[in-house]
């Protein structure tokens, strides 16, 4: 059996390997990720994260354990993916400004016909930001390949006042639930099992 990320997020496999995985396989989905954009954000990342899994399980030996996640931000009952210029950064850094929003990641889990899918939400407060401090922050690059426009693991931390919940899922994938996951697949990161 072999484990397989469906991720290109290096923060992802990060996280794995804290959880004790040292051997497997990053394999990102390609496709393009369809989803209902009426769904409200759980429903929308975990059909985004089944869609990740079941792409990559379709190639994959039956035997293989399939892990996916994506991440979203909402705020006002808006979805903040990754933005796709530094104005759009600008434009969620400002709507965050000052403000709480919720860190959404969908994990899917499968193995064969054994599929899982699960969310985590997260509660994250932002300190008031200048557009001096958005504009600084968006130069250093940061922002542009993450939901939300901004990493809590990085430089992000400075705008961040607070949080309720699971800080790994603000990183991108919420570790507690994704452990507890993998034990109704026989695995569990803390025996080796």
């Amino acid at each position: 059996m072999a484990i397989i990320l469906a991720s290109q997020s290096p923060r992802r496999r990060q996280l794995l390997e804290q959880m004790g995985f040292t051997n497997f396989i990053v394999r990102p989905a390609q496709g393009e990720e369809l989803a209902d954009p009426s769904l409200d954000p759980g429903a929308l990342v975990e059909a985004l994260s089944r869609q990740k899994a079941l792409e990559i399980s379709a190639a994959a030996n039956g035997e293989d354990l399939i892990i996916a996640a994506d991440t979203v931000v909402a705020v006002d009952g808006q979805v903040l993916g990754k933005p796709h210029s530094t104005q759009q950064a600008h434009q969620m850094l400002s709507a965050l400004s000052g403000r709480e929003h919720t860190v959404y990641t969908g994990v899917t889990v499968c193995r064969g016909d054994q599929i899982l899918t699960q969310h985590e939400a997260t509660a994250v407060r932002f300190r008031p930001l200048t557009a001096q401090e958005i504009d600084a922050y968006i130069a250093t690059g940061e922002p542009m390949d993450k939901a939300g426009s901004y990493g809590i693991q990085g430089r992000g931390a400075l705008l961040v006042e607070g949080i309720s919940g699971d800080y790994f899922n603000v990183v991108g994938l919420p570790v507690c639930r994704l452990g507890r996951m993998l034990t109704q697949f026989g695995v569990d990161p803390l025996t080796g099992m």
